[in-house]
C-alpha cells in the first residue's frame, strides 16, 4: 500500500517531528526520493539517532538536524534565523510535530496551553518566519491535522483553556486550528502571489508516540489507548506507521495533490487505508473563522506573514 514519490533531487525539505514515528518515516521517504532533508528536533540525541536510521535505510541520504522546540517562540525564531542565514529556498515544509493529551494542564515557555501553543502556534510562527524561503522555493506546505478535528471547536472565549481545561478539547482545538491554517495559507498565497501551495492531512489512527510514555510531559507510562492502537495495528485493523504517513507524503509530494485540499486514509471512517482526498471537517470549514484565527495567531506569536 504505497505510491510512487516523484524525483525530489535538488529539493530541500523541512520536516518537524522527524525524530520518530510518522515524521521519521516521512523524512526517510523524502530522502529516498532524492530530497535533502532537514529535521528540526527538540532532543539532539533522538535527532542523531533518526539521522542514522535514515542513512541506514538510504545510504546516499542527505539529512541533518537543527534545534527546535515548538513550545518556545524564541527557539522558533532561532531556527528560522539559522535557515535564513543559510539562504537556501525551501521546497517542502511538513508541519508534522505535535503533543497530545498531557496528564494535566501545562503551559509553553510563552504561557500558552501546551497543545495549542505547540501544535498550532509553534507551526504558525515557524511558517511565518520561513515565508521568504518558502516563497523562493515555490514550496508546498503540508500541515498535519487529526481525526480529532472532526469534532470540537475553537474555544474563542478561552483559547488557553484557563477557565476550564479539557485535554481532549484542547487537543481538538489545536488540530482544528492546524487544518484551518493549512487552508487559509493556501487562500492567502493565491491572493498575494506567494507561489506557495498549502494543504492539510491526517494519518487516521496510527501507533505513534503521541500517547506513549513521555516523562518530560509528566506521563510515566504508555496510555491504555496507545496499547490498544498498537494491538489493532498489529492485527491489520488500524494503520501501521508506514501506512499512516502516506496521506502527508501524498499531500506533500504527489503531482495529483492540490493546495486547499485535505487528505487522509480512505477506508471506513478515514481510520486507515491508502491516502485520498476527503471532505474538510465541519469545524474547519468557515473561511471567516479561519481569517479570525489567522489574525489572532499573528498577534499571539508576534509575527506577521511577509515575504521580505
Amino acid at each position: 500500500m504505497t505510491f510512487d514519490v516523484p524525483d525530489l533531487s535538488g529539493k530541500l525539505a523541512v520536516v518537524t517531528g522527524g525524530s520518530d514515528g510518522i515524521g521519521l518515516g516521512l523524512a526517510g521517504r523524502l530522502a529516498a526520493a532524492g530530497a535533502e532533508v532537514i529535521l528540526p528536533v527538540r532532543n539532539p540525541d533522538k535527532g542523531a539517532a533518526a539521522v542514522e536510521t535514515i542513512r541506514g535505510r538510504v545510504p546516499a541520504a542527505v539529512v541533518s538536524t537543527r534545534r527546535l522546540d515548538l513550545s518556545a517562540l524564541q527557539s522558533v525564531a532561532d531556527l528560522a534565523g539559522e535557515l535564513a542565514a543559510e539562504g537556501r529556498p525551501i521546497h517542502l515544509l511538513i508541519n508534522n510535530a505535535g503533543v497530545m493529551n498531557p496528564p494535566k494542564r501545562q503551559s509553553t515557555a510563552d504561557g500558552f496551553e501546551l497543545q495549542w501553543g505547540t501544535n498550532h502556534l509553534g507551526h504558525f510562527a515557524l511558517t511565518a518566519r520561513l515565508l521568504p524561503l518558502l516563497t523562493q522555493g515555490r514550496a508546498r506546505v503540508t500541515t498535519q491535522s487529526s481525526i480529532s478535528a472532526r469534532s470540537g471547536a475553537i474555544n474563542w472565549d478561552d483559547l488557553n483553556f484557563e477557565k476550564s481545561w479539557s485535554s481532549g478539547k484542547a487537543y481538538s482545538q489545536s488540530k482544528i486550528a492546524n487544518l484551518m491554517f493549512a487552508l487559509e495559507l493556501d487562500r492567502r498565497s493565491a491572493a498575494a502571489g506567494w507561489g506557495i501551495t498549502s494543504n492539510g492531512s491526517h494519518p487516521g489512527v496510527t501507533p505513534t508516540n503521541l500517547l506513549a510514555a513521555q516523562p518530560g510531559m509528566g506521563r510515566s507510562s504508555d496510555t491504555v489507548s496507545v496499547r490498544v492502537i498498537r494491538a489493532m495495528s498489529r492485527l491489520g485493523v488500524l494503520n501501521t506507521v508506514d501506512v499512516g504517513l502516506l496521506p502527508a507524503l501524498y499531500a506533500a509530494t504527489s503531482p495529483a495533490a492540490s493546495g486547499g485540499k485535505f487528505y487522509g486514509p480512505s477506508r471506513f471512517q478515514h481510520l486507515s487505508g491508502p491516502p485520498a482526498e476527503q471532505e474538510v471537517y465541519r469545524p474547519a470549514r468557515d473561511a471567516a473563522e479561519a481569517k479570525r484565527l489567522w489574525d489572532i495567531s499573528e498577534t499571539l506569536v508576534g509575527v506577521q506573514f511577509a515575504t521580505a
